[in-house]
């Protein structure tokens, strides 16, 4: 496995955001985490990325502890995370986003084949990579801060809500996009309230409540479950 999660724990002061979750991905895999708020994905998502303390537990990448290595120190071992709000930097060019993705690299040459990596992906990035962030629409910012996470040479995408606040035809782009780059031989674990879609595009799902993982499966095992359809689906 890529990634092996066993007994994490993140607690907020008292708050015990995530109680004990245990879950892992591989290497081509697409693994969602769903459930509704409050139910500690977020949290998982920012303990994975060191943005968050972990009050108990382990996270090993590629064989190696994560816990106590700090947040860039991360993102150098393959690590990117677009948290929820996308989070463009606005007053920059698109171009500018994509390479501040590449910070931690040194690697001139390697940075280029990633930004042309970039551009293939999402062809209106390179249209538009003059134009200032804050202008283009919200289904292109979320494009965009997909393929700055991309620039860093990442070996696992931890994605947060990337569907939040989006037309139902970007919505759809966004999931064909995912499923693309997991193609491109990224994995990718995803945190998703919308069940439905997570669930059509990931091998694996866990769902979690109260900050505990209450089932596990295929995907496409848990879509059918008659208790996922009801709490999830609207079924």
């Amino acid at each position: 496995m890529l990634l092996e999660v066993e007994d994490l724990r993140v607690s907020y002061g008292a708050i015990e955001a995530v109680r004990g979750v245990s879950f892992s991905v591989d290497r081509h895999e697409i693994v969602t985490l769903v459930g509704a708020n409050g139910a500690g994905k977020t949290s998982i998502l920012r303990a994975l990325s060191g943005l968050a303390e972990l009050c108990g537990g382990s996270v090993r990448y590629s064989g190696q502890e994560l816990r106590n290595v700090r947040p860039h120190d991360i993102v150098r071992r393959g690590i990117s995370h677009v948290p929820e709000g996308r989070l463009a930097f606005l007053n920059l060019s698109v171009h500018e986003n994509l390479l501040l993705g590449a910070y931690t690299r040194t690697d001139g040459e390697g940075v280029r084949e990633s930004l042309e990596k970039v551009y293939a992906l999402f062809p209106l990035l390179r249209e538009r990579r003059r134009q200032v962030a804050g202008t283009l629409s919200g289904g292109e910012q979320q494009m965009l801060v997909l393929g700055r996470a991309l620039m860093s040479d990442c070996k696992l995408l931890l994605l947060d809500e990337p569907s939040m606040g989006l037309a139902p035809i970007l919505v759809q782009e966004v999931f064909d996009t995912i499923v693309s780059v997991r193609a491109m031989g990224t994995p990718v674990l995803l945190v998703e309230q919308n069940a439905s879609m997570a669930l059509s595009i990931a091998d694996r799902g866990y769902v979690l409540e109260t900050g505990r993982v209450t089932l596990s499966g295929k995907a496409s095992d848990l879509a059918q479950m008659e208790e996922i359809r009801a709490a999830y689906l609207g079924e």
